[in-house]
């Protein structure tokens, strides 16, 4: 291999945490991540290796798909924090999870009830709002769990995240020209 040539290797041991550099912290710098995803994008992208061996080939593109998939998670608040609780053992929630909490299901079929109404800008608009600022509140308070290592209460929120998060591709759905 001339010297200077990236050469992949298999991808095994490339997680989201690897890839980010991460201390596994739900605290992540977006700015930082993208740069370490775009150079690491740089380095293995399947075009620089068209003249390559198949098998260098292949780990390029392996490489490639497993950096999108990780920054992808990163990035995102709820898989995010799903991923930090499998890293330390725990499992998810399940959506019976938040049957005790009696306020917030039923602020989430309020919610529901309005998005099956007929399609209405004026209260799509309050139902986005609403969804945005309630995403952003549960994002600090699973900040605040992960930084107590209260990972219980970090599980509980991201089934909290879940719920807004499907409430979000209804409301995406439902905004959609028909």
């Amino acid at each position: 291999v001339p010297a200077g040539r990236p050469r992949p290797r298999p991808a095994s041991g490339l997680t989201p945490t690897s890839v980010a550099r991460s201390d596994r912290s739900f605290r992540i710098d977006a700015q930082q991540l993208q740069r370490r995803f775009r150079s690491l994008q740089r380095a293995v992208h399947p075009d620089r290796f068209g003249q390559r061996p198949p098998k260098e080939q292949y780990y390029s593109e392996q490489h490639s798909s497993l950096i999108n998939k990780a920054y992808q998670t990163l990035l995102n608040p709820l898989s995010r924090g799903l991923y930090l609780l499998e890293l330390n053992g725990v499992e998810p929630a399940q959506e019976t999870d938040c049957d005790a909490d009696s306020v917030f299901l039923t602020e989430i079929m309020e919610i529901n009830e309005k998005l099956a109404e007929p399609k209405n800008e004026d209260i799509l608009k309050e139902i986005e709002t609403l969804i945005k600022v309630k995403q952003e509140q549960l994002t600090k308070d699973v900040t605040a769990a992960f930084e107590r290592d209260d990972l219980q209460e970090a599980k509980k929120l991201l089934a909290k995240m879940k719920y807004f998060a499907n409430l979000e591709d209804k409301l995406k759905n439902k905004k959609m020209p028909s």
